[in-house]
């Protein structure tokens, strides 16, 4: 053989190989009979990603803390003809954790997917914000995705797939949400980090950064300052149709990203473009929010330091045409 027929037959290989790579990775990996097990399940864009797996023909086992809303949401699952199995847990205890990953694995014998989407929400201005804001929002956001890693890493090597909801404040510094500013850009730093290095096991890691999103979440989110005027802006900014993706939309996407193992997910055209700011003119950006910040309301006296939920927030501007479509959501959701 003379070494133009050798380098020829190489490349030859070589492209095949490469060609064959490309089509396992283009094939269609279904996750009916798969186990899928999803933390912060119970309601919002959790409840909706179940709804989208357990059409798929996955087998689901939903997490959070209170049984009622999980057995809500269970109901809805097996009325659509899903298998659903409930664990009670408080993702900040590891305990807590690893015992619901064991019970996913006693019910169905292995996982093949986590979804780590359990939430907390903080609004209002940094003068009234604790430690404790802080602590919470970060034993949800940080500690809880990082023990259901852990735990569930035994079970998903080989094949497995991890997604980890953070969000676009988790990539740029949104002004009145510092708790939960804080704590998504540490998840996104662990869950890109992550990504970087369970490849090599087999494990696939999907980042997710949603920009806003239709889910009825402001009803459960606190608001620290001037209650009424803190959830009044971040109700009609969560539920205009022309800023805002439905969290069905948002879902279809996420389990997309999930099939093909992408590993950074960002949603809404508005949330790439302020990715893409930060990243080209983080300093120009930065002053722009700092402009946004003046127009939200200001710190008020020591009323202002006790948390009230979206619920008992409300005003002449929240709920209201303005935010129809999330309080649909909410209905539609489990938020209620």
């Amino acid at each position: 053989m003379t070494r133009t027929s050798t380098v020829l037959g190489g490349a030859a290989l070589a492209a095949g190989t490469l060609v064959a790579a490309s089509w396992l990775r283009r094939r269609p990996f279904s996750f009916r009979g798969k186990t899928v097990v999803i933390f912060g399940g119970s309601r919002g864009l959790g409840l909706v990603l179940a709804r989208k797996f357990a059409d798929e023909g996955a087998r689901l086992v939903l997490v959070a803390r209170h049984r009622g809303e999980l057995d809500r949401a269970c109901r809805d699952i097996e009325a659509r003809g899903g298998t659903a199995t409930v664990v009670p847990c408080d993702v900040r205890d590891p305990e807590d954790v690893a015992s619901a990953i064991r019970t996913a694995v006693s019910r169905f014998g292995g996982i093949d997917v986590l979804v780590n989407d359990a939430g907390v929400m903080q609004a209002g201005p940094f003068e009234h914000m604790t430690d404790e804001d802080f602590e919470e929002a970060l034993g949800v956001h940080l500690w809880g995705p990082l023990h259901a890693v852990r735990a569930a890493l035994p079970y998903l090597r080989g094949a497995g797939r991890i997604v980890n909801v953070a969000s676009i404040g988790g990539k740029i510094p949104v002004p009145h949400m510092l708790p939960y500013v804080a704590s998504k850009f540490a998840l996104v730093g662990l869950s890109e980090a992550l990504s970087a290095e369970l490849a090599k096991d087999g494990v696939s890691v999907t980042t997710v950064c949603p920009g806003l999103m239709r889910t009825g979440s402001p009803r459960h989110a606190t608001f620290k300052g001037r209650h009424a005027r803190e959830h009044a802006w971040f109700a009609i900014s969560a539920g205009l149709p022309l800023v805002s993706i439905s969290a069905e939309r948002a879902a279809r996407r996420i389990v997309e990203a999930c099939r093909r193992r992408r590993p950074v997910l960002i949603i809404t055209p508005q949330a790439r473009l302020a990715v893409a700011l930060h990243g080209l003119a983080p300093g120009l950006l930065v002053r722009a929010l700092g402009v946004v910040a003046r127009l939200l309301p200001s710190p008020t006296g020591p009323e202002g330091d006790r948390s009230r939920r979206g619920a008992e927030s409300a005003s002449w501007a929240a709920p209201s045409v303005l935010t129809r479509l999330s309080d649909r959501a909410a209905l539609e959701n489990n938020e209620l």
